[in-house]
């Protein structure tokens, strides 16, 4: 596989994430605004959330991250009932994987080619670390909560 320039690898990131803030607008009805992309440091740590794998063109992982409470808020807005336990975990799930899934159809149009992993779901207190570079974009729903959005690049 050939490397990557700085500038073409500053480029996809910009493109994941502008893809990724496209795909959440298509998925959630809720409104919502976005704080200024931060980036990570080598580890951190996430009590709630779940975790998509990039493979392809670019490399790495994309991660919703929040209190349980947004994410079921987030349901009941999208499914008109509460969810909790089971229902909840899936739901999660999903979410995740209508994201990426979205943003693995925008990113196309501009030429890059991905894949995604199915969901993985992280409850309690974890550790993300070995990652190249980690953004984070914190989303706030209106009358839900916030959730953060991270992409890390391997």
């Amino acid at each position: 596989m050939m490397q990557i320039t700085v500038n073409e690898r500053n480029k996809m990131v910009t493109e994941l994430l502008n893809g990724t803030f496209s795909s959440l607008e298509t998925v959630v009805s809720i409104e919502h605004t976005r704080m200024k992309p931060q980036l990570l440091e080598r580890n951190f740590h996430i009590e709630y959330g779940v975790l998509i794998g990039i493979t392809g063109d670019i490399k790495g992982k994309l991660i919703l991250s929040g209190n349980p409470a947004v994410f079921s808020k987030i349901g009941e807005t999208m499914y008109g009932m509460p969810l909790e336990g089971d229902m909840l975990l899936s739901f999660s799930g999903e979410l995740g994987n209508m994201i990426a899934g979205g943003l693995a159809t925008n990113i196309v149009e501009n030429g890059i080619n991905i894949n995604i992993t199915a969901p993985t779901l992280m409850q309690g207190n974890t550790t993300l670390s070995g990652f190249k570079q980690g953004l984070r974009v914190t989303t706030s729903f209106d009358h839900t909560g916030e959730i953060d959005i991270i992409l890390l690049l391997d």
